[in-house]
Parts: C-alpha cells; sequence; structure tokens
C-alpha cells in the first residue's frame, strides 16, 4: 500500500503508520488458531475428573483428617493433661564442669 493512501485512511485521530504494517491484526491473526487437530484428543486433561477444581482437591488428601485430629490432640493435652507438679519455686540444679 502506498504512504500517501495510508496517511488518508487514517482520518481517525490516530497516528498514521507509513509502513502499512498493523499490529492489532497480527496479534488477532496469531493469537489462537482457527483449527487445532488436536484439540479433541487433548480436550480429556481438563474435563470431569482430569478439571483444576478435582486436581487441586486431590492433591493434599489427609490434610484434613490431621488437622481435626492434631487440634483434638492439642485440646485433649490443654484440658485433661495437667502437670500437677509446680516446678517454679524449686531451684536449678546446673551440672559442675567435667
Amino acid at each position: 500500500m502506498q504512504p500517501s493512501r495510508i496517511l488518508q485512511a487514517m482520518g481517525h485521530g490516530e497516528k498514521p503508520n507509513i509502513t502499512g504494517f498493523d499490529m492489532r491484526k497480527f496479534l488477532k491473526a496469531t493469537a489462537t488458531p482457527r483449527y487445532d487437530p488436536w484439540e479433541r484428543n487433548e480436550a480429556w486433561r481438563y474435563t470431569g475428573r482430569f478439571s483444576r477444581f478435582h486436581r487441586f482437591k486431590n492433591s493434599l488428601p489427609g490434610l484434613g483428617i490431621a488437622t481435626v485430629a492434631f487440634a483434638g490432640y492439642c485440646l485433649y493435652e490443654h484440658f485433661f493433661l495437667k502437670d500437677d507438679h509446680d516446678h517454679h519455686g524449686e531451684p536449678v540444679q546446673h551440672s559442675k564442669g567435667l
């Protein structure tokens, strides 16, 4: 295309491009192919049991049970396993050098 025709066509307030290269058209053409021959073969990877939600859900299988068990043990230890001995009033015993 001739530069004068490009300048005349660009009366929309945009900066004229004398090379004739349109970056928007280029990005639109290269973004995604219109037809992917392998799309049907790859579709199973993102549906059903292999969806993003199911992959994340099964990534840490025992974390929920372990968290509940640990919290239960911490509560049991805090309320039922009290230390009856008072160690704060006893003098500290240091071992003397060898």
